[in-house]
């Protein structure tokens, strides 16, 4: 018998060059709790008292640099966050810190910002709209957009 269930993301582990800076970030700028450490190696970081939707490691990076824009691996990873305030009130933390966005974009089914974090890896800071105002194809399909997105406006609306 095949299984009805759907798999779903459950959490990104990163190499970092620093715990502790990085730790601030995901926990100070973003908002994740620190949930468990693994000794002075590795951090765990959850939302909504999950155990960890974001592992930090220095196993083999501590003190490292960052790859180059032209290497494989990771693109951004990406944090859901439930409305519009809670959205501007990161975007606020964030700039707050003194980190700069690298772009924003309206996506017709959410808004989003991009920015790199302090090891340069890349981090999408979104909220979703309701899926019944996704818009549509004639098809049904989405019809996703990369429309500009008012990072000013969303922080004034908010």
């Amino acid at each position: 018998m095949q299984s009805t269930a759907h798999p779903s993301v459950g959490h990104v582990h990163l190499k970092v060059a620093d715990l502790e800076r990085a730790i601030v970030f995901y926990r100070d700028v973003l908002g994740f709790e620190l949930t468990a450490r693994y000794g002075r190696d590795a951090a765990f970081l959850g939302a909504g008292g999950y155990h960890h939707h974001i592992g930090l490691n220095t196993w083999h990076s501590k003190g490292g640099t960052p790859p180059g824009e032209t290497h494989t691996g990771l693109y951004h990873s990406a944090f859901l966050y439930p409305d519009r305030a809670a959205l501007a009130a990161v975007i606020r933390r964030v700039l707050d810190a003194g980190y700069t966005l690298d772009g924003a974009a309206d996506h017709g089914v959410s808004e989003a910002v991009y920015l790199r974090d302090p090891d340069g890896n890349g981090v999408e800071l979104y909220c979703d709209r309701a899926p019944e105002d996704w818009p549509r194809n004639t098809d049904g399909s989405l019809a996703m957009v990369n429309d500009r997105l008012d990072v000013d406006a969303l922080i004034a609306d908010a």
